[in-house]
């Protein structure tokens, strides 16, 4: 099982257990939060909005961390123009805790319901009649 979600501009292609570095979040360190998924795969691929209502992807800030140097080098022939600047970009390190969709979620529910949900057939009966009788008496 796994999903595709998307965070910082770009797509990754996530599963559980799974650590990976993505653009800067502003979430503190250690705090759980959702990602936003575009697909999600298990036995059926589920890609529609409807669907992808019901799937959570659940990831935790593992660090906040500072990319490599990049260096920058300007150069234009015959002019004397040079330049050298760098940049780091800020990273998080995040951690895939859990993917879960709606469908397990409404078959638990559903399991749950009709249990609770059905009146006891000797009460539908006497509801039934109690309703025959006000309607007759109504005329």
């Amino acid at each position: 099982m796994y999903a595709i979600v998307k965070t910082g501009g770009k797509q990754y292609r996530v599963e559980r257990g799974q650590k990976l570095i993505v653009e800067r979040l502003a979430v503190e360190e250690g705090a759980d939060f959702q990602l936003e998924p575009i697909l999600y795969r298990s036995e059926e691929a589920v890609f529609d909005k409807a669907g992808l209502e019901g799937v959570t992807v659940t990831a935790r800030v593992v660090a906040h961390v500072r990319g490599e140097k990049l260096r920058v080098f300007k150069f234009k022939p015959k002019r004397g123009y040079k330049r050298r600047t760098g940049h780091r970009q800020d990273l998080t390190q995040i951690e895939v805790l859990e993917i879960t969709s709606g469908d397990a979620k409404a078959k638990a529910k559903a399991t749950a319901k009709p249990a609770a949900a059905k009146p006891a057939p000797a009460v539908a009966a006497a509801e039934a009649q109690e309703t025959k009788e006000t309607a007759s008496d109504g005329s």
